[in-house]
């Protein structure tokens, strides 16, 4: 299989799973992507409340301003 045709298989897998829009899967990481498909490993680092806040105010959603 070529990544195009990987890409546009996860691509519609994110869309009917997960109702994101094209955008939101390319605008996504990989690790992002694994996660919201529960594939995220156990190692992974956690962050707090504040963190999360801090970011989003560092990093706002495109969609929201």
């Amino acid at each position: 299989m070529t990544f195009g045709e990987r890409a546009a298989e996860l691509a519609g897998l994110a869309a009917s799973l997960l109702g994101w829009r094209p955008d939101e899967f390319w605008d996504a990481t990989p690790v992002e992507l694994a996660t919201a498909f529960g594939m995220g490993g156990q190692d992974e680092a956690v962050i707090d409340s504040t963190e999360l806040a801090r970011l989003q105010s560092l990093f706002p959603d495109k969609r929201d301003r």
